[in-house]
């Protein structure tokens, strides 16, 4: 008979393959972005990812366990998601805004898996791992809350420039020099509606 113990092994393994998966694919979404501040916030997140890979091997160990991981389908499918997007939105306005909401899906889906990790190490009462959980929560949470800001304050903006609004003649170099790969170092622009 299976038990919560095993629930919670089986979901920690998926979790510790999908934070070895994401730090895979974080360089490759930075490396997409054309606003510095989303590349910014990928390898931001990237140096907390590694850091939640090994938080994980201490959860792992507070359960006497050996660190294993266990393919994740939803994030192998998530992170195949995030690549076609970015290949279908390279060049355009709407790019940075592509990319993150390919990322807030991931981080959605890490959100929900680590509420869970965490309600059940504390009915396990492993209070380490709890804490552990819980810091991991934390940064996922700050994360989503920071692509949504930039989402909100930049890149969604700068996305209408695909539907024809009229961009202020700066938006519309920065614009053109993103398309043609000049702008990889410039901060995000916003269209502006007139």
């Amino acid at each position: 008979m299976k038990t919560l113990k095993d629930l919670f092994l089986a979901q920690l393994a998926d979790m510790y393959d999908a934070e070895q998966r994401i730090v895979k694919a974080l360089p490759k979404l930075a490396k997409a972005a054309t606003c510095t501040h989303l590349r910014d916030a990928f390898l931001s997140h990237l140096r907390e990812t590694e850091g939640h890979v090994k938080k994980l091997e201490q959860v792992f160990q507070s359960f006497d366990e050996k660190p294993q991981a266990v393919k994740c389908p939803a994030t192998v499918g998530l992170l195949e998601e995030g690549d076609q997007i970015a290949s279908e939105f390279k060049g355009s306005p709407a790019i940075n805004a592509a990319l993150i909401s390919a990322a807030q899906k991931v981080e959605h889906y890490e959100m929900a898996s680590y509420g869970c990790l965490h309600a059940w190490a504390e009915l396990l009462a492993n209070a380490e791992a709890a804490a552990l959980l819980e810091e991991i929560l934390a940064q996922e949470r700050a994360a989503n809350a920071a692509l949504k800001d930039l989402a909100l304050t930049r890149s969604n903006k700068e996305a209408l420039g695909e539907a024809g609004s009229r961009l202020s003649s700066k938006d519309e170099e920065l614009t053109e020099e993103t398309q043609h790969g000049k702008g990889r170092n410039k901060p995000c622009s916003a269209a502006r509606s007139r």
